[in-house]
């Protein structure tokens, strides 16, 4: 890795961020001095500091200036969640090296047998099942997770180094700095138009990832996408293709057919059509990187999921609680399909915070459509995370376009009674924001009553 030549420190800002962390422990695990900075303490952060980084809290240059770091073998690497830094400015303006997370993380996999994940919707999943299937079946592999599967209870999987999976994130552009072996492209809904402008460019830079694949064979995307390489369906015809499904004890059953072969009685536990099209899509590229397809089947059984990604937090005769990371309205109608095709019956409530004030603004017919198949709505405000205010473009201008009878914008401080309130036995807690957080108070107070 030429940025690592002659590294023997890497400090991270913003290290508590979910690709940020694996990264630092990959590197801490390679026998490189790791630490950094983040903006807030949270479990992540908590974790790393038990495997031996130490993480600062405090944004000053007093926090670093006098702890001798050498600018020929200290890297420092940002995100670009992080806008800016007085720790940031100061490396910038003391000229130390400083690379963008997705630079360090294509100069690590180039060297290695890369499998990325790319796609609007799907990536953490879909990465997830396949850093599990590969590591299951015996492969070496290295994962870096954008979540925490709860096989590892952690974003990153390690067990060898020849292969590594990759989130092929588009936001940036950062996907450009990856030279994948085997990739896949699981969607291309338009999103982070702050970003690309437009669709059209959207998708070009999709079209661009996809052909840094050399052999078209080794690149799997969902059937109907503009793309070369080979298909991937659920009961529709195509090269990787879930036939013959059907649910057995709250899981998929299903056969895969392959261009060369069929397995037979498959079983995965997530719910949710986009879910087994997540599985097949894993499956699919954990054959072409030769994983034994014998092992395959007990190796996709055995996977949890991916917290924040359809988790229950309680499931009584009275209650279930859903948790999901859903930002796109894509990913609202899968997760409605997903609880429709479990709980066919059940009236179902979601709590909604939307994500980015340009996101809301550029998807908002999109956000209220799926919202409206919900039986109940409450919606939160908008969590800004990079973003400053947009004038007009509030939860409330949101509700407002949402075409039903029950729905309500309620402050954080109330959520909890809004939600007991709700007669609706299904309740659905959805966002990418700190919504999180929200999730265990509600379930604690539902559990009390329980």
């Amino acid at each position: 890795m030429k940025h690592l030549n002659d590294i023997q420190t890497l400090y991270f800002i913003g290290i508590g961020g979910i690709g940020m962390s694996a990264l630092a422990r990959y590197c801490k695990l390679q026998g490189y001095k790791v630490l950094g900075y983040d903006k807030t303490e949270s479990h992540i952060t908590e974790t790393l500091e038990k495997e031996g980084i130490p993480v600062s809290f405090i944004d000053s240059v007093d926090a670093i200036s006098n702890k001798g770091y050498d600018k020929k073998t200290t890297l420092v690497v940002f995100t670009p969640a992080v806008k800016q830094s007085t720790i940031l400015t100061w490396f910038q303006e003391n000229e130390y090296k400083i690379v963008k997370r997705a630079t360090l993380l294509g100069e690590v996999t180039k060297d290695t047998f890369c499998l990325a994940v790319a796609g609007t919707h799907g990536k953490t999943t879909t990465s997830a099942i396949l850093g599990h299937l590969l590591a299951e079946t015996g492969m070496a592999v290295t994962a870096f997770l954008g979540g925490i599967a709860e096989n590892y209870n952690s974003n990153f999987i390690s067990n060898g180094t020849a292969i590594t999976v990759v989130e092929a994130d588009e936001f940036d552009r950062s996907f450009m700095q990856l030279r994948p072996d085997i990739a896949c492209v699981t969607s291309m809904d338009a999103d982070h138009l702050d970003v690309y402008g437009d669709i059209s460019e959207f998708e070009k830079t999709f079209e661009d990832f996809a052909a840094l694949v050399s052999e078209k064979d080794n690149l799997l995307h969902k059937k109907g996408l503009p793309l070369y390489g080979k298909t991937v369906a659920v009961e529709e015809e195509a090269n990787y293709e879930a036939q013959q499904v059907r649910i057995e004890e709250g899981g998929y059953v299903f056969n895969l057919k392959t261009p060369t072969q069929t397995l037979e009685n498959l079983r995965f536990q997530l719910p949710g059509k986009h879910n087994l099209h997540n599985a097949v899509t894993a499956l699919g590229m954990a054959i072409l990187a030769g994983s034994p397809t014998h092992r395959l089947p007990e190796a996709l059984q055995s996977f949890k999921g991916v917290k924040r990604r359809f988790t229950y937090k309680l499931k009584t005769d009275n209650v279930v609680l859903i948790d999901d990371y859903a930002h796109h309205p894509t990913e609202l109608n899968a997760l409605y399909q997903a609880v429709t095709e479990m709980y066919p019956n059940e009236r179902k409530l979601i709590v909604f915070q939307p994500h980015l004030f340009s996101r809301t603004k550029d998807f908002a017919g999109g956000f209220a459509e799926s919202l409206a198949q919900f039986d109940e709505v409450i919606l939160l405000d908008i969590y800004p995370a990079r973003e400053t205010p947009m004038e007009g473009i509030t939860s409330k201008w949101l509700l407002e376009m949402i075409d039903m009878e029950h729905k309500k914008l309620v402050s954080k401080n109330d959520l909890v009674q809004a939600v007991k309130q709700s007669n609706c036995r299904l309740k659905i807690m959805a966002g990418a924001g700190d919504i999180g957080v929200e999730v265990d108070k509600v379930k604690k107070s539902l559990e009390n009553e329980a």
